[in-house]
């Protein structure tokens, strides 16, 4: 992406804390309808089970997503960088543009 002379890195800043929430929400309904239908089993309806699950896991997944997403999304940033400058990668490591290099790259002996 280049507009007005400038180029974009994309930074994306999520880390685990960001979606600890949603996880441990989703766990919390998988357990409540495991609880559910063991319930109906014991009542002697295993199909009434089978169906409870399904049906929270079903309506419940669309939700889950879009928290996900949504998450993610609010986490992705655009920095300009200007030309030629000293970027830092996520790795952690220096990239400079523009620049010589000092070494020369490897060549296979034979």
């Amino acid at each position: 992406m280049e507009k007005n002379g400038f180029k974009y890195r994309m930074l994306c800043t999520l880390t685990f804390g960001d979606i600890y929430g949603q996880i441990i929400t989703w766990l919390i309904v998988i357990m409540v309808s495991l609880a559910a239908a063991l319930a109906l089993m014991g009542a002697s309806r295993p199909v009434y089970a089978l169906a409870t699950v399904g049906l929270i896991l079903v309506l419940s997944l669309p939700f889950l997503l879009f928290a996900f997403v949504t998450t993610l999304l609010n986490h992705i940033e655009f920095l300009p960088i200007e030309e030629g400058a000293t970027t830092k990668t996520p790795g952690g490591t220096l990239h400079e543009k523009n620049l010589p290099q000092k070494q020369k790259p490897a060549e296979a002996s034979s």
